[in-house]
C-alpha cells in the first residue's frame, strides 16, 4: 500500500502562498503610489507657495545640468548626422540630412536623451537627499514642528523637474541641431540659413506639441519617482542607497514606457 507523500502536497501550497503574497504586496505598492500622486496634486497648488525654494530647485535641476546636456546634445546631433550620411549617400539623397536630423531630434532624441540624463543625475539626487532626511529623522522633526514636509520637500521638487525638463529638452534639441549643422556644413558646404530652412520645413505644430508633452510627462515622472523612493525609504544608510538606485532605474523604465505610449497616441493624430 502506497503512503501519500505529504511534502509533495505542501510545495504547491507554499508556492501559491508566495504568489498571493507577492500580488497583494504589488497592489499595496500601487495603492501607495496612487495616493502619493493624488496627495501631490492636492497640496501642490494650495497656498502657501514656496517661490524661493522652487527657484532654487529649478536652478539645481536646470542650470547645474546644462554642461552635461550641452555635451550630450551636441554629440548626439553630430554622431546621428555622421552615421546617417552613408545610407543616404547610396541613394544620392544627402540633401535630406537636415530634414532627417530635425525629425529624429524633435520627435524622439531630444526629449528622451534629456529625460534619461535628468533621471540619472536629478532622480538619484532627489532619492538620496530625501532618503537621508528620512533616515536622520529630519522629516519626522518637520512633522512634529507643524511644518508640512510633503509640500516643502516633495511638491517643490516635482514642480521643478516638471518645469525644467521641457526647457532642457528644447535647449538639447537646439544644440543637437547645431551639431548636425557642423557635420553637414563640413561635408556638404551647406550654409546656415539653408540648413535652418531645411530643418524646419518638415516639422509641424504637432511635432513641437508632442515634444513638449513628452518633456512635461518625463519631468513629472522623474520628480515623482525620485521623491516617492526617497520619502518612503527604509531606515538605515542602506535604504538611502537603495532609494537612489531604485529612483534612477524606475524613472528610466517608466520614461521608455511613456515614450512608447505617447508615440502611439501621436501617431493616431498624424
Amino acid at each position: 500500500m502506497d503512503i501519500p507523500d505529504s511534502t509533495a502536497e505542501e510545495v504547491p501550497v507554499k508556492e501559491r502562498h508566495k504568489l498571493l503574497k507577492s500580488l497583494s504586496q504589488a497592489f499595496v505598492d500601487l495603492y501607495n503610489v496612487v495616493r502619493f500622486i493624488l496627495r501631490f496634486f492636492k497640496e501642490a497648488f494650495i497656498p502657501p507657495y514656496e517661490g524661493k525654494e522652487l527657484l532654487r530647485q529649478c536652478y539645481e535641476v536646470g542650470v547645474r545640468s546644462l554642461a552635461l546636456i550641452t555635451l550630450t546634445g551636441f554629440i548626439v546631433g553630430l554622431i546621428f548626422t555622421k552615421q546617417s550620411r552613408p545610407s543616404l549617400s547610396e541613394f544620392g539623397a544627402t540633401s535630406w540630412l537636415p530634414s532627417l536630423v530635425s525629425i529624429a531630434i524633435m520627435r524622439a532624441l531630444a526629449p528622451l536623451v534629456t529625460a534619461l540624463i535628468t533621471a540619472g543625475r536629478v532622480g538619484s539626487s532627489i532619492g538620496a537627499e530625501l532618503g537621508s532626511m528620512r533616515v536622520t529623522e529630519q522629516i519626522d522633526a518637520m512633522e512634529v514642528s507643524g511644518t508640512n514636509p510633503f509640500k516643502y520637500l516633495v511638491c517643490i521638487r516635482v514642480l521643478a523637474t516638471t518645469i525644467t525638463v521641457p526647457i532642457l529638452s528644447t535647449y538639447a534639441a537646439f544644440v543637437a541641431i547645431m551639431g548636425g549643422f557642423l557635420n553637414v556644413h563640413q561635408n556638404e558646404g551647406t550654409s546656415y540659413s539653408t540648413f535652418i530652412t531645411q530643418v524646419f520645413e518638415p516639422l509641424t505644430f504637432l511635432d513641437f506639441e508632442a515634444s513638449l508633452i513628452k518633456s512635461i510627462v518625463f519631468g513629472f515622472t522623474i520628480g515623482i519617482v525620485g521623491s516617492y523612493k526617497g520619502y518612503n525609504s527604509s531606515r538605515g544608510t542602506e535604504g538611502v542607497g537603495k532609494a537612489a538606485n531604485s529612483a534612477v532605474v524606475t524613472a528610466m523604465f517608466l520614461v521608455f514606457i511613456e515614450e512608447i505610449v505617447i508615440v502611439q497616441i501621436v501617431g493616431w493624430f498624424r
